[in-house]
């Protein structure tokens, strides 16, 4: 392709940054059946609060149908299930179940193992420094 001068924005290069990283990860989580999405989910419910679909769709940064696909999903497979909250009857929040709690361990396993697998190729400061940055950035251009 020619020179499109896309590199030339930090959008771009975070974009190509995250699809390689998250294919990494993907292929990983794969031996468990589980997108990368789906295990933010998984993650995000490990307080054991019960979250709101709207809740969880921007704790792991997705959009709210993809979120209740994903879930029902994660639902049809008994990881997650759905409940009335007790205070407020018109809200469903969302639980991790049991068999979920489980499978949550073994994709911390394999997500350690990813982060290690960049640390190793990038270096493990590099790494840390980097993840840093990104929060610092994210927080500037949000305030």
């Amino acid at each position: 392709m020619a020179d499109t001068k896309l590199r030339a924005h930090l959008a771009y290069l975070l974009s190509e940054a995250e699809r390689v990283v998250n294919r990494g990860l993907a292929e990983s989580l794969a031996a468990e059946r589980v997108t990368v999405e789906q295990a933010r989910i998984l993650r995000a419910l490990t307080d054991g609060h019960g979250h709101s679909m709207s809740d969880l769709a921007e704790a792991v940064l997705m959009p709210h149908p993809t979120v209740t696909k994903a879930v029902d999903r994660l639902v049809d497979s008994a990881l997650v299930y759905r409940r009335q909250d007790v205070t407020d009857r018109r809200r469903v929040a969302v639980y991790l179940s049991d068999l979920g709690r489980d499978l949550v361990a073994r994709l911390d396993r394999r997500a350690t193992e990813h982060q290690a697998a960049i640390e190793a190729a990038y270096g493990a400061e590099r790494t840390e420094h980097l993840m840093r940055e990104l929060e610092d950035l994210g927080r500037s251009l949000e305030g």
